[in-house]
């Protein structure tokens, strides 16, 4: 197994790590900024998380830079994108901190690509990664790392980062959904 894909692997171990730290009944303590108080838990679990999605980037840029690029590794960076996201986003709504909605339209339009990802291989077509979905899985990191700290360090300013950012994240998640499909249609429509 070559380094990128080993770097993905660590991706996915380290999924159950932020969800551990997120939902563990005990609390290791609480750092206290003013009125907001952020547990230890939930600042390990986003430093974790941080360094999870950093890997994203580099795992791809290791392959392609070597050319060592692996149909394990192709299957791989984007189950571990998938696992890393759908693992915060449910560990959220159980924390009482992300709407449900948000999350089901998210995880399903992953499940709606994936089909069509394996309908397409079924045809002997890949369907590869967009600049729209590489962006739309940025955009979630991105809304999701406020959401684990309770929107720090906005919440002092009274900015709703984490308001705006979730409606970010379910229109450029669905947007990307759509753009897959409207691209891909002659997949659909020869199956």
């Amino acid at each position: 197994m070559n380094l990128a894909n080993r770097i993905t692997l660590v991706r996915i171990f380290l999924v159950p790590v932020v969800m551990f730290f997120l939902l563990i009944g005990h609390n290791f303590g609480t750092f206290t900024i003013g009125t907001l108080s952020i547990t230890y838990n939930e600042i390990i679990a986003t430093i974790v998380f941080i360094i999870a999605a950093s890997t994203d980037g580099l795992d791809g840029y290791i392959a392609r830079k070597r050319k060592i690029v692996t149909n394990l590794g192709k299957f791989l960076d984007p189950l571990a994108d998938k696992l890393l996201v759908s693992a915060a986003l449910i560990s959220l709504v159980q924390m009482q901190r992300l709407e449900a909605w948000i999350a089901i339209v998210i995880i399903s339009r992953e499940f709606a690509v994936t089909g069509l990802r394996l309908v397409a291989a079924a045809d002997g077509q890949v369907i590869a990664a967009s600049a729209l979905g590489k962006l739309k899985t940025w955009v979630q990191i991105v809304a999701i790392v406020p959401l684990m700290i309770q929107n720090f360090p906005f919440e002092y300013i009274g900015f709703p980062f984490t308001t705006i950012a979730s409606w970010a994240m379910v229109i450029i998640t669905i947007y990307s959904g759509y753009d897959y499909f409207a691209k891909n249609r002659k997949v659909i429509r020869y199956s």
